[in-house]
């Protein structure tokens, strides 16, 4: 149980990751952190790694420029992933659902939804006392894509999105302060490069995700968050064994395009983090004055999966987190999947590693997916 301060706190700080930092620190930190989760077990096999890899239809959470490539003509997605298992929780959880269609060769159309529960939170005061009814904060986002082949090499995929978090509502005490749902839209573009007709060789895929508005939480119009807007780049190596045997070897690389949080105690810096503009946000954030080091700020995937016969599949992968900040995040992952009639399941696991601050909230968990072709 939680006090009534506590909680907001915890929920102000924590999921809109607006914290109190040392002078000595620069992190990036964004409202609805759920959007840079990986929804689907396909890539939680590989480390994250989905941007360059050959195309599959959980493509349409991430770089939708793959899906006019799919062979099947329509598809729908399911994905589970529990959080914080480690700690006992059972209502925390990602879950995700998706559908493409393809309308002819050459184009495609997809829409996925993303929901992400944070659980039911009890209010009360320092006495153990409930003070206001209980809670249940969650976040989801809604997206509608346009995927079409430029050339025979390259393709392009658009998505509009909008996302919907409601975290603490009212206001509580004598505060001023108003807590309210936030609510915003934004935009992805990603292309898609593939080397050979099937895919043999090299291939490479680029993502800008949650080009948005930025999103506010209470009546104080003057506090507007920025929400995760991100560049990654991807490269993969596709080498056919024989007609039945395949392994694929992948990287990806990725990094926020969101400003260094600002000192609280600098109230010139902090006035120019909320006042400028979200495009202005994006190419600061690559400056050493208002961004994290170019070093600190990536996160990398690398990964392999193994296919036999398009029937079952054998994933490998491991993600780094270069922040020295966040304690160089860093864990392995293992991955599989099988494909009977038009039915195809996907399994994930995190292996355990580090502690504190560098242990991962997906630690000892499984993730699961699900895709059903028409």
């Amino acid at each position: 149980m939680r006090n009534i301060k506590c909680s907001i706190l915890f929920f102000v700080c924590f999921f809109t990751t607006i914290v109190v930092k040392a002078q000595s620190l620069k992190l990036q930190s964004t409202a609805v952190p759920f959007m840079m989760i990986s929804p689907d077990a396909r890539s939680g096999g590989m480390g994250n790694l989905s941007l360059g890899m050959s195309p599959e239809s959980n493509d349409l959470f991430g770089n939708t420029a793959k899906l006019s490539y799919l062979n099947e003509n329509k598809g729908f997605l399911i994905n589970y992933t529990p959080w914080l298992k480690d700690l006992g929780l059972s209502d925390v959880y990602l879950a995700s659902a998706g559908y493409y269609k393809k309308l002819d060769q050459k184009s495609a159309i997809n829409s996925s939804l993303r929901f992400f529960s944070l659980g039911n939170i009890d209010f009360t005061d320092e006495s153990g006392s409930s003070t206001l009814p209980s809670q249940r904060p969650s976040e989801f986002s809604y997206d509608l894509g346009y995927s079409i082949l430029l050339t025979d090499q390259f393709s392009m995929g658009v998505t509009l999105r909008y996302i919907h978090s409601k975290l603490v509502q009212g206001s509580f005490g004598t505060s001023t302060v108003d807590y309210k749902a936030g609510n915003t839209v934004s935009g992805d573009i990603s292309l898609f490069y593939k080397q050979k007709e099937d895919m043999q060789g090299f291939h490479g895929g680029l993502l800008l995700s949650n080009l948005g508005g930025k999103i506010s939480y209470t009546n104080e119009t003057n506090r507007k968050y920025y929400i995760p807007a991100n560049l990654g780049i991807g490269v993969g190596y596709l080498n056919k064994i024989d007609n039945d045997n395949s392994v694929e070897f992948g990287v990806d690389v990725n990094r926020l395009m969101v400003p260094a949080s600002p000192n609280n105690t600098d109230a010139e810096a902090t006035s120019q983090y909320f006042t400028q503009s979200v495009v202005s946000s994006w190419f600061n954030s690559f400056t050493n004055k208002y961004g994290v080091p170019f070093s600190e700020s990536l996160k990398i995937s690398t990964g392999v999966e193994y296919n036999y016969g398009n029937r079952f599949y054998l994933r490998g992968g491991y993600f780094i987190d270069n922040n020295k900040n966040l304690g160089n995040m860093q864990y392995f992952t293992l991955g599989t999947s099988f494909q009977y009639q038009n039915s195809k399941f996907n399994i994930s696991y995190l292996v355990p590693s580090g502690g504190g601050i560098t242990k991962n909230p997906l630690s000892n968990t499984l993730r699961f997916g699900s895709i059903f072709y028409f």
